[in-house]
């Protein structure tokens, strides 16, 4: 039988060479049409193939890399080959199918194969983009009768759950805008960014545990509401406004946003931005899940207006000075000439809907001095005060710090932070050993000490300020005296006699010689 078969097959082998060297290749095409309909009335699988390479300058599919990621976090574990990809994106190595190799998924109850399949061209073609000797791409087989839910719904949670492993598995990054002077250099790119590593969390961060809470809630919220935000209309974004006094930690709040969320972070310099049209330009080029970060924006760019009179000032001081044009030509060029109008369109406008899931944050140390029109609700959606070190931020402080719960110390420390205000930058500064030789005792009695000076000075202010308070009502009341005696004076010589000048013109009138007295 084996002889028999042997002669069978290569009798076929014999035959199939014959016929495709020596019959035209439009009847051998004809003919292998209608053999695979014949096989495939047979055959109830259907396959779709996914290529690695693909468009005119054969770049790599993106969908042959969403599939490559989902494999690689969900079938590959069932698989007996892998191979260890080192992608430079990512924060560790991938692992994906070995070629040749066949996997199963499941979803929904229906049952499909995944094969990763390798082949090697042996002929050679000259082009101005020459074609790769390898060729790969998955092969994906499953029944016909689950042909509309597989080329439906399986192949977009395929893709979808794809894009979350690459994003899971990415390294972030820290970007800041580069000078548009280096835009039109070969390969430049208008954002340079590092490795964002930055270990802050919530857990560590120093606050009250409710406050933190209710922020956590509407950042996980935001980045679960992209079906939400298309119903109602509105791009998916959204604004927040730290604001506080310096050190209250404000930045460590942006860095454990990112941390949570896993989103870059893009800090935008606003003075190095010429004018709005390079501010749109910079917008375009930030992706999704990104946090885009405008610090200290009172000072960033006169937007307020709040700066006019000083600028009035300097001018009237200058205008005595010898003019040098050539310096207040480099200056004009020097200046942004970014508005606020192109800022609020950056913020909310018809640029804001480029791309989704981003979060845009501004931090002041003086809100009072931003126009209402930049942080008003809809643009700056969540306004969140960085306040002073309270005893329950000190405490989180002291465990991170100190590792201890409790000292005998605390009571002491909880009575300071009644009577004075001290930033957690200043308490953990304090808190923090600075050598070997310090212990719990000596770091606590130096953050004590600390405060009993910060509360020192806190009370020489006050009554600093008490004593100016009670100069300047002294003077307005004896202010007030002076014109008080005024009006009595007026009122003496009107009683004496002296008449107004309106009656001294008339009798001078009636008298001839015009002469008042």
């Amino acid at each position: 039988m084996m002889t028999q078969l042997g002669s069978a097959v290569a009798g076929l082998m014999f035959i199939g060479a014959i016929f495709r060297d020596h019959f035209p290749p439009q009847i051998v095409g004809f003919i292998r049409r209608y053999f695979h309909r014949w096989l495939n009335l047979f055959n109830p699988y259907i396959q779709i193939t996914f290529p690695e390479l693909a468009g005119e300058r054969l770049k790599r599919s993106e969908a042959y890399s969403l599939i490559e990621s989902y494999l690689s976090a969900n079938s590959t574990l069932h698989a007996k080959r892998l191979k260890a990809d080192d992608v430079k994106e990512s924060k560790s190595i991938i692992l994906s199918m070995d070629d040749q190799e066949e996997v199963v998924d499941e979803f929904n109850g229906i049952k499909v194969w995944w094969i990763s399949i390798r082949n090697v061209t042996k002929t050679q073609s000259f082009s101005f983009y020459p074609a790769s000797e390898e060729k790969r791409y998955y092969k994906l087989t499953f029944h016909k009768r689950d042909r509309e839910v597989i080329t439906g719904s399986y192949i977009d949670h395929v893709l979808t759950e794809g894009k979350a492993t690459v994003a899971k598995n990415r390294q972030r990054k820290l970007f800041t805008n580069n000078p548009s002077e280096n835009w039109r250099y070969y390969m430049a790119n208008k954002w340079s960014h590092v490795v964002f590593e930055h270990p802050a969390s919530f857990d560590t961060l120093a606050m009250e545990e409710k406050k933190k809470e209710e922020i956590k809630k509407d950042l996980i919220k935001f980045s679960q509401s992209k079906d939400y935000y298309t119903k109602i209309g509105k791009a998916w974004k959204r604004g927040y406004l730290l604001y506080g006094p310096p050190g209250t930690g404000k930045s460590t709040m942006i860095t454990a946003m990112a941390n949570l969320l896993n989103y870059d972070v893009y800090d935008l310099e606003l003075t190095t931005v010429k004018d709005n049209t390079e501010l749109k330009r910079l917008f375009m080029e930030t992706t999704n899940k990104s946090i885009i970060v405008i610090e200290d924006i009172d000072c960033s760019l006169d937007l307020t207006g709040q700066r006019k009179e000083k600028e009035k000032k300097k001018d009237k001081d200058q205008e005595n000075k010898e003019p040098n044009p050539q310096k207040e030509k480099e200056k004009e060029e020097r200046k942004s000439k970014v508005t606020l109008s192109g800022l609020l369109n950056f913020i909310d406008g018809l640029w804001s809907a480029c791309g989704g899931e981003r979060i845009i944050i501004f931090t002041t140390n003086y809100v009072d001095k931003l126009d209402p029109a930049l942080i008003r609700r809809g643009r700056m959606d969540k306004h969140i005060e960085m306040s002073y070190c309270c005893f329950e931020a000190f405490k989180l402080l002291a465990k991170n710090y100190l590792d201890i719960e409790s000292h005998d110390l605390f009571p002491t420390i909880a009575r300071l932070f009644e009577e004075t205000k001290m930033t957690p930058a200043d308490v953990a500064e304090n808190l923090m050993p600075k050598s070997v030789d310090e212990d719990v005792e000596i770091c606590l009695n130096r953050l004590i000490e600390a405060m009993e000076v910060a509360k020192e000075e806190e009370a020489r202010k006050k009554s600093e300020e008490a004593a100016l308070l009670k100069v300047e009502n002294e003077r307005l009341a004896s202010t007030k005296e002076d014109v008080k005696d005024s009006e009595v004076s007026v009122k003496e010589v009107k009683e004496n006699g002296v008449l107004d000048k309106e009656v001294s013109v008339k009798e001078g009138n009636g008298n001839g010689n015009g002469i008042t007295h």
